[in-house]
């Protein structure tokens, strides 16, 4: 049992890695694997899928506290981070395929003929999760929806994907110099602006000859996820056999209209999971905090994420069957 245990983080650097798909387009991932030192770790491994506009090193406080117990790596999807960004591919049945190449490519998956794995996702990654879980329930042997997963995207936000992207992005100001790029980010919550903070600030940004940053994420990428996001049925969800975990960042108050709907969502998706005989979903309420958990709440989210690799590992949801 590792619940408990205080979760150090680990203080080293994982290895940065890269895996060709067939059309040729590279995947980079990192992979904190070097900092497996306990022998009694979960039976499972932990894939991390990152949210819109993100990359890997957005899971860096939660890979570094498990990283020790657990064989985890976190990976850029397409058009994010140090990943190639082709034209097309952006549908999550494609973003999924892509990340289960990287599981292949560790190890670890009914492909690799190795353990399933538990992902998971925030944001976008947690859609991602899903699609993957989908098309291949042999690999995926637990899903972590993060803040995300269990709503349509035109309900919570009231809004279609074009008129979205137009909201979204950051104001001149902020882009003029990455100062003043790393100066927004910090004020989201100061106390919480650690090293890995501020590296996943600047891995989400190219910073140009003149001082300026842009977003590493292109435009026709960035197209191509929010129609993705916004495609996401999460009635998919309902047929999934594998243990789940919610975990929802609740910022606002009893009476916010927004996490009313949002609540709502859940409780019809639980419902539809309960008709059907699936397993009951862990559901943990973050209070006070924002949507980025692995930020805001790194060392409870860990411990949650513990929990559902140990729920995995004992469920039966193996490549050999039952136990």
């Amino acid at each position: 049992m590792l619940f408990g245990v205080e979760l150090v983080p680990w203080p080293g650097e994982p290895d940065s890695m890269v895996v060709a798909l067939e059309t040729g387009d590279r995947v980079h991932f990192l992979d904190w694997r070097p900092a497996l030192a306990v022998a009694d770790a979960p039976g499972l491994p932990l894939l991390l899928v990152h949210g819109l506009a993100q990359t890997a090193w957005a899971w860096a406080s939660i890979a570094r506290r498990l990283a020790p117990r657990v064989p985890l790596i976190a990976v850029d999807l397409r058009g994010h981070g140090l990943s190639d960004a082709p034209r097309s591919g952006y549908e999550l049945d494609s973003l999924a395929y892509d990340v289960l190449t990287v599981a292949t490519a560790a190890g670890w998956g009914e492909d690799a003929d190795g353990p399933s794995v538990v992902v998971a996702g925030h944001g976008l990654g947690a859609m991602v999760g899903a699609a993957m879980a989908s098309l291949r329930p042999g690999s995926v042997a637990g899903l972590a929806m993060i803040d995300a997963g269990w709503e349509r995207m035109a309900d919570s936000t009231g809004l279609d994907a074009a008129e979205y992207q137009r909201t979204i992005g950051d104001p001149p100001e902020v882009l003029a110099s990455m100062d003043a790029y790393l100066a927004d980010r910090r004020d989201f919550d100061p106390p919480s602006f650690d090293p890995d903070q501020e590296r996943a600030a600047r891995a989400a940004v190219d910073e140009k000859h003149a001082g300026h940053v842009a977003a590493t994420t292109r435009p026709h990428a960035m197209r191509g996820a929010v129609e993705a996001m916004w495609s996401y049925d999460p009635v998919a969800l309902a047929g999934l056999a594998q243990p789940l975990l919610v975990a929802i960042a609740e910022s606002g108050t009893a009476d916010d209209e927004t996490a009313r709907e949002r609540n709502l969502a859940l409780d019809d998706l639980l419902r539809l999971r309960a008709s059907r005989g699936q397993p009951d979903a862990r559901v943990v309420r973050f209070a006070g905090a924002g949507h980025n958990l692995m930020r805001y709440r790194p060392a409870d989210l860990a411990t949650a994420l513990l929990e559902l690799l140990e729920r995995a590992a004992t469920s039966g949801r193996t490549l050999d069957g039952p136990r």
